[in-house]
């Protein structure tokens, strides 16, 4: 039985994300696994909650601690769902933001506005230990379209070019509590945190 009041370790080493989680998961202790030396685990599945999954059940191994994990990406409807699970790589291994960014401008050249539709995807996931058999599994999606150049200096990624009509701007154009509030992977924390709060009245 999960007990409250312990410490959660984050497959991550993110600070923001460490902030933002352990924020709604007091009293709960949010732990990087790089204070464990845990190895990033390779992302080899095909889609964000095998990939979630693989990086929780990687760090429980490790640890020996419950693990919450995610993994998030861009789909672009027009590619098909590209870049999805490869976001991060998509211009290659080691490619900084601004590669992927123009990587991606330059696979959407001539593609018009109204064919531009995309979404952020973010699969988060808890486990009490790394065999689990009944993982907590949340996701939160965040509709927008891409423009065809960069526009706003905060948040990473894709976050330039992510144009959302209804804020009539950027998601790099955000102040970072906007951000939180509105995203795929605050969503997904939401819903992730009331689960787990579920599962500990039980």
């Amino acid at each position: 039985m999960f007990l409250a009041s312990q410490q959660i370790v984050l497959a991550s080493g993110n600070v923001g994300k460490i902030k933002e989680i352990q924020a709604m998961l007091a009293p709960h202790i949010i732990v990087p696994q790089a204070v464990f030396k845990v190895s990033e685990c390779d992302e080899i599945a095909c889609t964000f909650v095998e990939n979630a999954l693989l990086k929780a059940r990687n760090a429980a191994r490790h640890c020996h601690l419950p693990v919450i994990a995610d993994d998030s990406g861009l789909i672009v409807d027009v590619l098909q769902g590209a870049p999805g699970v490869k976001s991060a790589r998509y211009a290659g291994i080691g490619a900084s933001d601004l590669d992927n960014v123009n990587k991606l401008l330059e696979t959407l050249a001539g593609i018009p506005d109204t064919q531009r539709t995309a979404r952020f995807v973010c699969i988060m996931v808890f486990i009490e230990h790394a065999d689990d058999p009944c993982p907590l599994i949340a996701q939160g999606m965040w509709e927008g379209s891409l423009l065809n150049h960069a526009v706003g200096g905060n948040g990473f990624g894709y976050d330039p070019i992510f144009w959302l009509a209804d804020q009539q701007c950027t998601s790099a154009e955000l102040s970072a509590d906007a951000k939180n509030e509105l995203s795929h992977r605050g969503q997904a924390l939401r819903q992730l945190t009331a689960q787990i709060k579920a599962r500990e009245s039980v």
